[in-house]
């Protein structure tokens, strides 16, 4: 992924840093360059890596989690999986610690490479979620969010591990009960050093009028902690304390939230929070967090990554953005723009291995995903999984980035009995998804479009197609409604359009339904109810952005 934010003349850049469903993003600093994290919930290779120089423009480097060894998916639900996270690097190695939900729970992997190859599972505990570590002068501090007073107000927990082999040393404490509110998460227990802690700079590396040069003394040497609170969505807020020693007590910043915009109902950057934070060369502290962007009061693409800078007061508190709040367009880190090569809009399948930002739903069944079969062409075997089954559905997709876009593949495939299928599909969940999708019937082949949503299920259009040719599916997008079209060669028919709220995460909490990811655009191949005779070719995939 290059580019995604968008600098001028060093000056400012664009929020989103990373578009589309990337959330609960962490970040560290390893010399001049930088390593952000996302979870990845039910999808496979889990918590996809990227790469920035100057903070602003990334590029995935690959997943961390990238064999059944270290992530099994078998029976995932959606918006389960792998939650929240966070990436750090001491003693030459990268540190990534992360919450298997309904799989075992908090677990550690490291590496020499951020690229990997990973180490397996190191197991810490069932309890709690959210976890973060704390590399300090020799010793580390394991924090997550655990059991609380109840079941909507979690505490933080913390205990020390061994820097070698990570078990514990003592009991896990509570050391944070929170401010009050609901759903304290996504805690980090975070120190500052170094040369003047805290500095802002502007871009010509003068020091800001407006930005102030906190005592360094209110800073240097004491622990801050970091956590989330009053759920994942609109009424998200950052909060912070501190203490002087890492188990505290901690005093609560007296300006709290240092970042929310739950009093900004208005503004289309919603649901704030979840914040990691980096230090920079000269001092300065920047901040990387998840949002929404809200359109006619629903959202479509899931909780993304953005960036801000943070500024301390004279006592040393910290807040994120300007007063807490965050734009789309903001003054960017003091650093030389570094962008990376931009990301081809259509992926031919000419390689040996899929390109880093495809994934599939739960891990893959062994041979159902080719690019050896048939040189040139991405060959998917239909399971008998259906995208209705929580199971590992044949299916190969990309992250929706963009409320424009046109999507088109060109297909290959001879469906020769009742339930093959293959085509296109815009994924929210099981049972939130559209199909554009060629189909056997008993006069030979059609392309259908199709609308999963909840219970329901319907039927958008039809078209017969010949016996045998390749298909060209298209699924395209505006910011109100999604559009399918099929057909061959370069006449496509239309078939029907589809309001895009109706895989908006608001659409599915109406349906009782808890949704923490985004929309996926992907391939699928099933059988439905048994492995499909033939094989689905797809000859080309093509995404662009508007």
């Amino acid at each position: 992924m290059a580019g995604k934010g968008k600098a001028r003349g060093g000056r400012t850049f664009n929020n989103p840093i990373l578009p589309g469903f990337h959330p609960d993003p962490s970040i560290c600093r390893v010399g001049d360059d930088f390593y952000l994290v996302n979870s990845s919930f039910e999808y496979f290779p889990g918590v996809p890596i990227f790469h920035s120089r100057d903070l602003v423009h990334w590029r995935q480097i690959g997943h961390v989690l990238t064999r059944r060894s270290q992530l099994n998916l078998d029976k995932m639900g959606s918006s389960r999986g792998i939650y929240a996270p966070t990436l750090r690097h001491a003693g030459g190695r990268f540190i990534m610690i992360t919450t298997l939900i309904d799989g075992g729970g908090n677990f550690v992997v490291t590496a020499r490479r951020p690229e990997g190859s990973w180490s397996d599972p190191i197991w810490l505990d069932e309890g709690g979620f959210d976890p973060s570590l704390l590399f300090h002068r020799g010793r580390v501090y394991y924090t997550r969010t655990g059991k609380g007073a109840d079941f909507e107000h979690p505490f933080v927990h913390q205990v020390e591990l061994d820097p070698g082999t990570f078990k514990r040393r003592g009991r896990m404490r509570v050391i944070w009960r929170g401010t009050g509110d609901v759903w304290t998460e996504g805690p980090h227990l975070l120190t500052f050093s170094g040369k003047n802690p805290g500095r802002v700079l502007s871009n010509s590396r003068v020091e800001s009028r407006r930005a102030k040069l906190a005592g360094t003394h209110a800073i240097r040497g004491r622990y801050y902690l970091l956590a989330a609170e009053g759920g994942t969505f609109l009424g998200h807020a950052q909060m912070a304390a501190r203490s002087e020693t890492p188990f505290g007590p901690f005093e609560p910043c007296p300006r709290n939230p240092i970042l929310s915009h739950r009093r900004r109902r208005g503004h289309p950057i919603q649901a704030t929070g979840h914040a990691d934070l980096v230090t920079l060369c000269d001092g300065s502290v920047w901040a990387v967090f998840l949002g929404v962007r809200r359109l006619d009061g629903h959202t479509l693409l899931g909780r993304e990554s953005y960036l801000a800078p943070v500024t301390f007061d004279d006592d040393g508190w910290p807040m994120i953005g300007d007063g807490g709040h965050v734009e789309f367009e903001m003054p960017a880190p003091a650093l030389p723009a570094h962008s990376w090569p931009g990301e081809p809009a259509r992926d031919d399948f000419d390689d040996l291995a899929l390109a880093p930002h495809w994934v599939f739903l739960r891990n893959p069944v062994p041979g159902a995903a080719s690019l050896k079969e048939r040189p040139g062409f991405l060959r998917l075997w239909g399971s008998p999984e259906t995208l209705d089954d929580v199971a590992a559905t044949t299916f190969v997709g990309r992250r929706q980035e963009h409320h424009a876009f046109t999507c088109q593949t060109e297909l290959d495939f001879s469906p020769q009995r009742p339930g093959e299928e293959a085509g296109l599909t815009v994924r929210a969940r099981e049972e939130f998804h559209l199909d554009l999708a060629i189909r056997w019937t008993v006069d030979g082949r059609e392309a259908v479009a199709t609308v999963r949503a909840g219970k329901n299920r319907r039927t958008l259009g039809r078209v017969q197609l010949p016996g045998q040719g390749r298909v060209r599916l298209e699924i395209s997008a505006t910011a109100a409604a999604y559009r399918f079209r099929a057909g061959t060669g370069n006449r496509l028919r239309l078939l029907g359009t589809v309001p895009t709220r109706m895989l908006s995460t608001e659409t599915i909490k109406r349906s009782g339904i808890l949704h923490f990811t985004g929309v996926v655009i992907g391939m699928y191949a099933t059988g439905r109810g048994q492995r499909a005779s033939v094989p689905a070719d797809f000859d080309w995939f093509s995404y662009r952005g508007r």
